[in-house]
């Protein structure tokens, strides 16, 4: 795959334009004949008959022997417009480089360039397209680079080339982007595990090429640091005008489509994620900020049923469409690339594919929390950790993300284990991991306060610099914490979110005080701005217990809507949501940034320097004042949720 869509799209219109310029008087005085003749050619270029038009820039350069070599070199592009760079070979050679004037040599260095290439000749095309003399006038820079990109692989420098192509990223849109960054994991890929770790830990946290390399690890197996994005500036910190109603880079589209399952196995998530999202969306109105009528598309729950939903959506005149949920169904609408609608997909696709120009993609990724417990037991001054999870998916992505961030910090993971599924007695697994001072028993001592014989209980000294990081749901854990005691370990412990159900629970919880676990901020009203969270949960029974953070999921969801161009055209900004302060990486990824809470007395609260600045009283309408989807009375296709 060569990008050359958007190579020979661009040539196109410019090709267009030199010939029009070709109209235009120059050293020599063209006559009334020559420049009909000219515009003549011309239009049979911009109707897409290339072959014709060259012959017709042929037959001008032989009627014209002051401007033959201008002829020449459209005619060269025309048949190269048309795929057919080797026809333009023998013309090509017989321009006279000294009679070509302003950009003409440039464009026939890429033309000699393309040909090299067409030939096999990478070294050729190499030596041409690295010249010195090679200052690209902007309109030919991204036909440069993929020349250079392209030369490079061929010479097997899939580093360089990788590299050249992560240069022309952002001067691309849609399928080209999308065909480009699929061409850079290639290329990176191809050169190995190894290869890709050592270039990795050579580079510093701010190099352009780090993303990619650590995109290529993850698609070849490897877990990669995940450091916390740097949160610069709030969106909306600056009105557009006086008295406005919405802060800057709000824009809505008129037309909005969610993609969700209505009924099967997603049901429930499904549920809590559209109540959330409609929290938001009747929220919003407090500001009078303008929003889009919104229609619900049932998704499904499977891959067909997305695609069809997502048609259905656009036909209907979505202008964006939020959604589907499942990571199967995102990745089948990812694979109708190009997208004719942007989209907000609620998940990241099983594929690891990357989002294309014009997709952003937001989920709950286990991946997020193992890493921010990393980073957040490094800045505790915790370099080493003992690893005990459940045996579920969630908790083995968290721990291996976990173990790569605590690792991209100098740190290790001293010791890991799974604790086994339907016990209730960990034993086993806490001596497996040989933590200094577990199931050393208690040792009596004398009590130098006393003149009788009485004693204390002495227990080993925790290890300052080491901590216990644990991913599993609550049950687990309250069999777990006290087990951990009761073998005289006493390192501090730090958790997912999952060892919270969401409610308060003295007697229950009681046995995991002192556990830190990180978690989304409305579940503590941590974040000013927002619905209160009680407010929400006494009307809404999704906003419970842990359906709550798909609720604050569905919130965000809507929040997202409003700047998501924002986001991803001012790196650092960042949107304060109920799920995390939330951030788009380059490559459109939504990314949350959690807050910690820890137990005490059997309670759940947020740590200090939590998010939470001031009360903003906030009416959240009551369940049956939620209106129906715009046009929800006609029944598309695709059977509108009903919600």
């Amino acid at each position: 795959m060569h990008l050359m869509r958007p190579i020979r799209a661009a040539g196109f219109c410019l090709l267009a334009a030199l010939a029009l310029s070709a109209c235009v008087p120059g050293n020599v005085q063209r006559t009334p004949e020559e420049t009909a003749a000219a515009q003549s050619a011309n239009a049979l270029a911009q109707r897409g008959q290339f072959d014709q038009a060259a012959q017709a820039y042929l037959a001008l350069a032989a009627q014209s022997p002051g401007r033959a070599d201008e002829y020449r070199l459209l005619a060269a592009e025309a048949w190269r417009q048309n795929g057919h760079i080797a026809q333009a070979a023998p013309t090509m050679a017989a321009i006279n480089r000294r009679r070509l004037r302003g950009d003409e040599p440039f464009r026939l260095d890429l033309l000699q360039a393309e040909l090299a290439l067409e030939r096999n000749d990478a070294a050729t095309a190499l030596q041409i397209t690295l010249h010195p003399s090679m200052g690209a006038p902007d309109a030919y820079l991204t036909r440069l680079l993929e020349l250079r990109a392209r030369a490079m692989a061929a010479s097997g420098d899939r580093w360089g080339s990788a590299r050249t192509r992560v240069g022309m990223d952002t001067r691309l849109t849609g399928l080209d982007q999308s065909q480009n960054r699929q061409q850079i994991l290639d290329l990176l890929t191809q050169l190995g595990v190894g290869p890709l770790q050592r270039r990795a830990s050579a580079m510093q946290p701010g190099s352009r090429m780090l993303p990619w390399v650590n995109e290529a690890l993850s698609q070849l197996g490897v877990a990669v640091a995940r450091p916390q994005p740097t949160l610069q500036q709030p969106v909306g910190t600056l009105l557009p005008g006086a008295d406005a109603n919405v802060r800057e880079g709000y824009k809505v589209p008129a037309h909005l489509a969610l993609l969700l399952p209505a009924n099967g196995n997603y049901a429930a998530a499904s549920s809590a994620i559209r109540q959330g999202f409609f929290a938001a969306y009747l929220d919003a109105a407090r500001n009078h900020a303008p929003r889009p009528s919104v229609r619900v598309y049932d998704s499904l729950g499977s891959p067909d049923g997305a695609v069809k939903a997502y048609r259905q959506a656009v036909s209907d005149g979505a202008q964006l469409v939020v959604g589907p949920l499942t990571r199967t169904e995102v990745a089948a609408v990812f694979a109708q690339s190009p997208l004719p609608v942007p989209l907000l997909a609620l998940n990241h696709p099983d594929d690891k594919q990357l989002p294309a120009g014009d997709v952003s993609e937001f989920g709950l990724l286990p991946e997020t929390e193992g890493a921010q417990a990393a980073d957040h037991m490094v800045e505790r001054g915790i370099h080493h950790a003992y690893v005990l999870t459940s045996d579920d998916d969630f908790a083995q992505r968290a721990a291996s993300a976990f173990k790569a961030e605590m690792e991209s910090h100098g740190g290790d993971v001293s010791g890991r284990t799974i604790l086994p599924n339907g016990s209730v007695t960990y034993t086993d697994a806490i001596a497996s991991l040989k933590i200094p001072g577990a199931g050393t028993p208690a040792t009596p001592v004398a009590n130098p306060a006393t003149t009788d014989d009485t004693t204390i209980t002495t227990v080993p000294a925790p290890v300052s610099d080491t901590g216990i990081f644990i991913s599993m749901r609550p049950a687990q854990a309250r069999l777990l914490v006290p087990q951990l005691k009761i073998a005289n370990v006493t390192l501090p412990i730090f958790a997912t979110s999952h060892v919270y159900a969401g409610v308060d629970d003295t007697s229950a919880n009681g046995d995991l005080d002192g556990v830190e676990f990180c978690d989304a901020p409305w579940l503590f009203d941590a974040q000013s701005g927002l619905p209160r969270h009680d407010d929400v949960a006494n009307l809404l029974p999704t906003a419970r217990g842990g359906a709550a953070r798909l609720f604050a999921f569905g919130m965000d969801a809507w929040n997202l809507v409003p700047y998501l161009d924002w986001l991803r055209d001012h790196p650092g900004s960042y949107l304060p949501g109920a799920s995390g302060q939330l951030t788009a990486d380059q490559f459109g990824r939504v990314r949350r940034v959690l807050i910690w809470a820890r137990f005490q007395g059997g309670l759940a609260r947020p740590l200090g320097g939590s998010l939470q600045m001031d009360e903003v009283p906030v009416t959240v309408p009551p369940v049956g004042d939620t209106p129906a989807p715009a046009t929800s009375t006609s029944a598309p296709a695709s059977q509108p949720a009903n919600y």
